[in-house]
């Protein structure tokens, strides 16, 4: 599986900017033939919040049909970073996932909300986990502050996940964190890890770049740096199962004993 994530440098709150940058980046980042792309967080708004309940998306629909038809124009698998939907009067920070042929396989709103960045006061929080399938391979998305949350990542990988999806918007003065976290969760799942993070910065933060795809070994497969970019990286699925059989972690759990 190739996948390709778009280190985007996000236009603070100016969502027609932004859907244009992403097309161009999409287009070109297509040349290299990928499976998967991957767009980061809130990737039409940016961290907006005073005005998410004017620049969100109804129930999501005008972002889905637009990643809809790239993703069926282009034959490619798209994880739709996340955007800001309205729904009545809440506004959640949703990742929508669709195939090749432009239908939506995947649908999660972030569970974790980061208070550091006033989420809360903003946003509502999801109830579902991230589960979706690509191409026949069991995947999960997770949005940025989620991969502070061992627990949760295991829901995932203890029900099949073998690739997560992560889009973020994390910012440079927590890029070792980042770097670390994302490391320790494929280690402990034994799972590859695709972790597509924005560039450039708004009014109140600089963000960290640095996608990334790590391996199940926590090995860095590939990196980006700071600046815009688009990272592809070619991932081994076999390594899932022989690391898995190698050292059996999932068989040797004991969930009777950690509640």
């Amino acid at each position: 599986m190739k996948v390709a994530c778009l280190q985007m440098d996000i236009a603070f709150g100016n969502v027609s900017k932004n859907i244009e940058t992403a097309a161009k980046a999409v287009e070109k980042v297509m040349q290299e033939s990928p499976d998967v792309i991957v767009l980061p967080e809130l990737w039409t708004t940016g961290y907006d919040l005073t005005r998410l309940a004017v620049l969100a998306d109804e129930e999501g629909h005008f972002s889905q049909n637009i990643v809809s038809e790239w993703a069926k124009q282009y034959s490619v698998n798209i994880v739709g970073g996340s955007i800001a939907k309205r729904a009545g009067h809440h506004v959640t920070n949703t990742m929508y996932t669709f195939n090749r042929e432009g239908k939506r396989i995947g649908e999660y709103s972030k569970v974790h909300l980061f208070q550091l960045m006033d989420e809360h006061k903003f946003l509502g929080a999801g109830n579902e986990t991230g589960h979706f399938t690509i191409d026949g391979i069991s995947c999960a998305g997770l949005i940025c502050y989620d991969i502070r949350f061992p627990e949760w990542v295991r829901t995932h990988t203890a029900n099949g996940a073998e690739v997560l999806f992560v889009v973020a918007e994390w910012p440079l003065p927590r890029l070792a964190h980042w770097r670390m976290l994302l490391q320790a969760r494929a280690i402990e799942n034994q799972c590859y890890v695709v972790a597509c993070n924005r560039a450039g910065s708004d009014p109140n933060n600089i963000f960290a770049g640095h996608s990334m795809v790590i391996d199940p070994w926590g090995e860095i497969v590939a990196q980006a740096g700071e600046e815009v970019a688009s990272l592809i990286a070619d991932i081994d699925l076999q390594k899932i199962s022989e690391v898995r059989k190698g050292i059996p972690v999932f068989a040797d759990r004991r969930p009777d004993l950690y509640e």
